[in-house]
Formats: structure tokens, C-alpha cells, sequence
């Protein structure tokens, strides 16, 4: 079956090719051929180099164009696990607001009483949390109920010095 396809297809072929040859034969021994077509001529045009820049105006991306807070002066750094890290001005011993830089932002944070001894700053707004216990500070975010960064500490309590809270100044003062 497939030679006999095959032979078929041949054969249609050779017909077709025998068909235009003799057209082909006709008109060159009628001398009416027809002369050949010249090729189409290109238009000129002058090529535009690309663009460097493109022109394009794009949506307004609120997240890439947000405003980046400079770290406040006279901050420290506190260093976490993971690589982050995060800035603070203020003193944890008087202060009852202290100033948190966290990814490009500052955010104010006041005091809020505690019944277990750690120093806590919360803002209820931006629902950023900073817990500091003598050993390490802790940084949530109310909003997903996460922690941002764990283990922080600043290069004194990293030398092994507890953490300057409120508590700890207190308990300084009643043991003298």
C-alpha cells in the first residue's frame, strides 16, 4: 500500500514538471517571453538607531517610589539573626518614646507597661512591637502576627553586657 502511494505521488509530480516544461519550451520558441521582472527597488530610508531610553510611561509603582526615611542621628544598631538589622534612638531607661528604623522607615514607638520586667514600645498604627529583655530584643508585627527579626543585639550585649532597660537601671539602683 505505502509503494503504491508512493508510485502515486511520483507520478503526479512528473506530470506537473513535464507540463511546465513545455509551456517553458513554447514561449521561448514563439519568442514571447516575457522579460524578466526586475527586482523591486529597496526604498531608501535612513535607519533610527535604537532608542537608549524608551519613551514609555509606565504606572506610578506606589511600593518602588515610597518614601525612604534617613536613619535618625545619634541611633544605634542593632544587629539580628538572619543578617537583619535594625536602628534605634532613644534611651530605654528614660525615654517613653523611642525611634525604630526598619526596612527605609522610621517609626515611633511609645512605651507601654509591663507586668514581667522587659521594656516594650508599641504603636498600635503601624503595628510594630519591640520587646527587649537583658539578653535580646525581638521586633513583631502585629498586622500578620509575625516576628521580624529575632535575637538582636547591639555590639555591648554582643561583648556580653545585658540590654540598657528600664528594669535593669532599676535593679542596679535597689542593689546598691
Amino acid at each position: 500500500m505505502k509503494k503504491l502511494l508512493i508510485a502515486a505521488v511520483v507520478g503526479a509530480l512528473s506530470s506537473t514538471m513535464m507540463l511546465g516544461a513545455t509551456e517553458a519550451v513554447a514561449q521561448s520558441a514563439s519568442g514571447t517571453t516575457k522579460p524578466a521582472a526586475k527586482p523591486a527597488a529597496k526604498k531608501a530610508t535612513a535607519k533610527r538607531p535604537a532608542p537608549k531610553n524608551r519613551l514609555i510611561k509606565r504606572k506610578p509603582n506606589p511600593a518602588r517610589e515610597a518614601k525612604v526615611d534617613p536613619v535618625p542621628d545619634g541611633s544605634e544598631k542593632w544587629s539580628c539573626a538572619e543578617g537583619l538589622a535594625f536602628d534605634m534612638k532613644g534611651d530605654m531607661k528614660r525615654d517613653q518614646i523611642v525611634t525604630v528604623h526598619w526596612a527605609d522607615k522610621n517609626y515611633n514607638l511609645p512605651r507601654q507597661p509591663t507586668t514581667t520586667g522587659a521594656d516594650r514600645f508599641h504603636d498600635a498604627a503601624s503595628g510594630l512591637d519591640l520587646v527587649v529583655i537583658p539578653t535580646k530584643a525581638m521586633l513583631f508585627s502585629d498586622k500578620d502576627g509575625s516576628r521580624l527579626a529575632d535575637e538582636c543585639k547591639t555590639v555591648a550585649m554582643a561583648q556580653g553586657a545585658p540590654a540598657a532597660t528600664q528594669s535593669n537601671s532599676l535593679n542596679r539602683a535597689v542593689g546598691q
